[in-house]
């Protein structure tokens, strides 16, 4: 292969496996929770499974590699970790406690957050054009998944904490990569085993308060737990897909190309699950891919701006007429 193609077909796979993780993992947890399928309605246990698995894969792939393993101070990881869970569990009593309408307005609104906070935390700045296509982007999900809007005061502070732990979750998890070089799997091997602690602690507690249910009570039949493991087998592919993404791109692209998997679970419910498809929601996915396609090609307009001024400049080794130096 063109070594020049390898870092297109590398992060176009790398896209791919994050949309259809996710897709999937929404599609098996939509069978186990809900009263039509297992009834498992645990969330934030289930996330739990989900990090514990996945710290058990990086452990196990981290002894079969004999390669040094980069240091990141625990204290770092430690507070990673929190600002994860709490966004973990803030968006789940988010979805509790407000409308479904309601809930999808605050993670659209995770975009230009995330966009404020990269500009705050490093400098980062956005063209016009950039802007712009988020807007359409933003505007067509809102369309095809915002109905009805309610939230009560608790509710809109959860929401509030949810967007804020997410953004600033998703920005430090390529400020680690960057500041320790340090792999994606690699953190994520690092992180996932204290998620996986502290959210089997608290991840009871939050559910029984969320679905006024014990998990204790539960009934495990073999189909549950089968699908729990999917769950979880999903969610490991969705974790490494999402650390790589970031740590490549930035959560600003993670978050704008991430909403194709809205698209993706709206079409796969009218397919599969004879979810109703209106106009209005087609409509919307069409202005969202619109500002998405957009979007790529803001990014890659604003990358050639650099390459055009490089050449004015000599090369160390040439003079100013490119010519080398004797």
């Amino acid at each position: 292969m063109d070594p020049a193609k390898k870092p297109f077909v590398s992060n176009t796979g790398t896209w791919a496996m994050n949309v259809i993780s996710s897709v999937g993992i929404i599609m098996a947890n939509k069978q186990l929770m809900s009263s039509a399928g297992y009834g498992f309605c645990f969330a934030t246990t289930l996330t739990a499974f989900h990090f514990a698995i996945t710290g058990l894969v990086g452990t196990i792939s981290k002894k079969r590699d004999s390669a040094t393993s980069k240091q990141v101070p625990l204290r770092e990881l430690l507070l990673f970790s929190a600002v994860a869970n709490l966004s973990i569990t803030a968006m789940n009593f988010s979805l509790m406690l407000n409308s479904v309408g309601f809930y999808q307005m605050s993670k659209l609104s995770i975009i230009p957050v995330v966009c404020f906070m990269e500009w705050v935390l490093n400098n980062k700045r956005y063209s016009t054009r950039v802007i712009s296509s988020v807007f359409f982007v933003a505007l067509g999900v809102g369309v095809c998944t915002v109905t009805d809007v309610n939230a009560n005061g608790l509710g809109f502070v959860c929401a509030c904490v949810a967007v804020f732990c997410t953004s600033l979750q998703q920005i430090t998890i390529g400020s680690l990569q960057t500041k320790y070089s340090v792999g994606a799997f690699e953190l994520l091997s690092k992180t996932a085993p204290i998620q996986a602690a502290s959210l089997l602690l608290i991840g009871p507690v939050a559910d029984l308060f969320m679905s006024k249910r014990s998990i204790l009570d539960y009934q495990f039949s073999f189909g549950a737990v089968m699908f729990i493991l999917l769950s979880c087998a999903l969610a490991v592919f969705c974790n490494i897909s999402q650390y790589m993404c970031i740590g490549r791109f930035s959560a600003t692209s993670f978050q704008v190309l991430g909403h194709m998997k809205t698209v993706c679970v709206l079409v796969l419910g009218w397919v599969l699950f004879d979810s109703v498809l209106t106009l209005k929601n087609m409509l919307g996915m069409a202005l969202a891919i619109a500002g998405m396609i957009g979007y790529s090609w803001a990014v890659e307009k604003d990358k050639q701006k650099p390459a055009k001024i490089a050449p004015l400049l000599p090369i160390k080794g040439e003079d100013e007429q490119g010519q080398p130096r004797s």
